[in-house]
Formats: C-alpha cells, sequence, structure tokens
C-alpha cells in the first residue's frame, strides 16, 4: 500500500495539531511536515515530497492563494495536490485558488471521514473535492461578474475548438458536477471512456485536474451559470 504524504499548511497550531492526530492515525496516510505560512509550505513540499497538502488561505506572509500558484507553477512539484481549507467567509478567494491551480477545496468544519476521503481523491488525481459545491460556488462568482470577469482568458475560448465534439459533451458534464460513472451512464459510454475523454480535455487545455476544467468551462463560455 503506497503512503500518501500529507503537508499540513496553517497559521494555528492547535488546528495543525488536530489534523496530525487524525492524518497519521490512518494506515494509508502519514503528515511529513507542518507550515505556518505559504512560504514555508512550498519549500516544505519539496523538500518533503508531499504528495497534498492542506492549504490554510489566510496565512501571515505569504497566503495560502499565492503559496498554491507558486505550487502550480513550479514543474517540479507537478505532481502536489493543494486543498484549500476554508471556512467559506471568503468564497472568491476559494475561485481564485482553483483557477491557481488548487484540486479543490473542503470546509474547516467538515466531518473527518470527508476530510481523509479528500486526501484520498486529491492524491488519485481525481482532485474535483464536493464538486456540486465547487460548481455552484464558481457558478455564483461569474453570475455576479466583478473580477472574475475582468480577469478572464479569451484564449480559453479559442482553446476549446482543439476539442471533439464528445470531449465538449464530457467537460459539460464535468461542470456539472457529475463523476465519471454518472457521465457514463448518461451519455451511454463506459466509464473508462469517460475518462479518456476528460483526460484528454484536460490535455488541450492545459488543466492540471477537474477543477480546472470546471473553471475553464465557465469561462470560456461553454457554459453559463445558472442564477436560482
Amino acid at each position: 500500500m503506497t503512503t500518501i504524504r500529507v503537508l499540513l499548511a496553517d497559521d494555528q497550531a492547535l488546528l495543525r495539531s488536530a489534523f496530525r492526530v487524525l492524518v497519521d492515525s490512518e494506515p494509508d496516510m502519514e503528515v511529513v511536515g507542518e507550515a505556518s505560512d505559504g512560504a514555508q509550505a512550498v519549500r516544505l513540499a519539496k523538500e518533503e515530497r508531499a504528495d497534498v497538502v492542506l492549504m490554510d488561505i489566510r496565512m501571515p506572509g505569504t497566503d495560502g492563494l499565492a503559496a498554491t500558484r507558486m505550487i502550480s507553477a513550479d514543474p517540479s512539484l507537478a505532481h502536489v495536490r493543494v486543498v484549500i481549507l476554508t471556512t467559506f467567509e471568503v468564497d472568491d478567494y476559494v475561485v481564485q485558488s482553483l483557477r491557481a491551480g488548487a484540486s479543490g477545496f473542503l470546509g474547516k468544519g467538515s466531518e473527518p471521514e470527508e476530510l481523509l476521503s479528500a486526501i484520498r481523491v486529491a492524491a488519485a488525481g481525481d482532485a474535483l473535492l464536493s464538486p456540486v459545491a465547487t460548481k455552484g460556488l464558481i457558478a455564483r462568482f461569474l453570475a455576479q461578474g466583478g473580477d472574475l470577469d475582468d480577469d478572464r482568458d479569451p484564449a480559453r475560448a479559442e482553446r476549446l475548438e482543439a476539442l471533439t465534439v464528445r470531449e465538449r459533451e464530457v467537460l459539460v458534464q464535468v461542470a456539472g458536477g457529475l463523476s465519471n460513472d454518472e457521465i457514463a451512464e448518461r451519455l451511454e459510454v463506459s466509464p473508462l471512456t469517460v475518462k479518456t475523454h476528460v483526460n484528454r480535455a484536460m490535455s488541450k487545455l492545459g488543466a492540471r485536474d477537474r477543477a480546472q476544467l470546471v473553471v475553464i468551462a465557465y469561462e470560456s463560455g461553454l457554459v453559463r451559470p445558472r442564477v436560482d
């Protein structure tokens, strides 16, 4: 059994201690380091060969958002998956983190089993955590306009032209928060076929994982946010 190497990045020592006890209690994962700010998190991610970083957003000095960007931009850390821990008080930071390369987000008030599951999902590369919630969060902010609209990348819409019709169909379903099995059932194909289409779409669009695929789908206009 491969052990998942977890790095904890939070400026609150008490929270780090609680997360360490939880993670180290699992036979398939271990905490390999603790960071109290983003710069330290980036350094330890490289030194300790972390697989997953549980990253708080609000930290002194280099915050979690900046650290996530630094990890995503470093080719030597391409294997590292960042899971943002948040109280959901500043949702726009979460969206920016996903766009910066985070694999997803999780509320600090989540149940222990949810946190452990999130680590395993991220380590496996499936990446998108709480897909419906992630999709809803992104849709809500894109619907509001503002900073996200101002920072859109027109080139992403053009890059969608590289996708096949089926890959576009699958991308729409991914943006809807559906799993590979659910997409397979809806499109009447095998889960393996869906996985292949997802991987090809990620490669063509330069996305690290499914979380970024969701963001690209909305930013490019392929999927329109629904305002309830």
